[in-house]
């Protein structure tokens, strides 16, 4: 069983790798794009190929939900990764069929919360790549980690 990271486990400067990768297929960018975002590029390859990506590109809310994904398996918190805001997502090439992306996530703050004195804000900043290793979404994601009981 993989570790569980409490808010004090947590430090500026630490880096998770994502344990695998994803491999994304034209199915799965068609189906997302049928589903939350259709726009003829997430739909259709000869209307991709007259676009602005010149061919079928997965919706950005498809990466970001891989990355998501990634992200989750990458980072046990206990009780689970609780959003608390993103203040910077940026999708910088588009994600094609058969691409297989992987993240590297970095800590950049951490502090208790204001609120909630039972959770600390993880501030971490993930850069999500290709298989050629280039770089398709970069974001800066805070969620809450629970303080450690005291026993």
């Amino acid at each position: 069983m993989p570790k569980e990271f409490y808010f004090e486990d947590f430090y500026v400067g630490q880096k998770f790798q994502s344990l695998g990768q994803a491999k994304v297929s034209a199915d799965e960018i068609k189906e997302f794009g049928r589903k939350y975002d259709p726009q003829p590029f997430h739909l259709d390859e000869a209307a991709g190929e007259s676009s602005f990506f010149k061919g079928l590109a997965a919706s950005g809310w498809l990466t970001a939900a891989i990355v998501m994904r990634l992200r989750v398996q990458s980072i046990t918190v206990a009780g689970g990764m609780i959003g608390a805001g993103v203040e910077e997502m940026r999708w910088t090439l588009p994600v094609r069929p058969g691409d297989s992306l992987r993240t590297e996530i970095e800590v950049v703050g951490v502090r208790l919360s204001n609120s909630r004195k039972e959770f600390g804000v993880v501030r971490t900043r993930t850069l999500a790549f290709n298989q050629n290793d280039e770089i398709v979404m970069r974001s800066t994601v805070n969620f809450l980690a629970p303080v450690k009981p005291v026993v």
